[in-house]
């Protein structure tokens, strides 16, 4: 009696071979194709470049992301000039998006209050829907627009990394 049949043989050899050439392709794309984005800092000042119409809006404000991988979740929060602290009317999460190839894009709704401080608002929970559009920059800096609903135009913003806010998150979660 013959067990080693040359068709069963050359069927298990081929199949093995495929295996381990699919598992050499996979592994080398994964190494060399698939990177992970740079991480980015938690808190940034952010600094408008115009005012929005009929607005007292603050000059700075305090743009917090949280991080994981590509996706993006993120909070607004006014400043007090004087201090440079920011107000705790609203830390959860705000806004959603997504980090790819050096570039932020973050969209959902912020307080009105965050945006415009008129002494004439009504409604303190009143929100808008804005989409923010950045880059990553040397020194991990940011520079973009940024669309409010209501608004015809883009404003362009800018922001660098608020170390102060960072070290007092990174002391907080340890």
């Amino acid at each position: 009696m013959n067990h080693f049949n040359f068709k069963s043989i050359s069927f298990y050899g081929i199949a093995i071979c495929s295996v381990l050439l699919l598992f050499k392709i996979v592994t080398n794309y994964g190494e060399n194709k698939l990177k992970a984005p740079l991480p980015l800092k938690q808190s940034y000042r952010l600094i408008f470049g115009e005012k929005l119409p009929d607005c007292n809006q603050p000059d700075i404000a305090i743009l917090n992301i949280h991080q994981s991988g590509v996706y993006l979740n993120g909070s607004l929060l006014a400043t007090n000039n004087n201090t440079q602290q920011t107000s705790n009317t609203e830390i959860h999460p705000t806004l959603s998006g997504r980090y790819k190839n050096k570039n932020i894009s973050l969209s959902g709704q912020v307080l009105n209050s965050v945006l415009c401080k008129n002494a004439n608002s009504k409604n303190k929970k009143d929100y808008k829907t804005v989409n923010i559009q950045m880059q990553v920059e040397k020194q991990d800096n940011l520079s973009g627009q940024i669309t409010v609903s209501g608004m015809n135009k883009a404003i362009k913003i800018s922001a660098t990394p608020n170390q102060k806010l960072d070290a007092s998150v990174k002391l907080n979660n340890y």
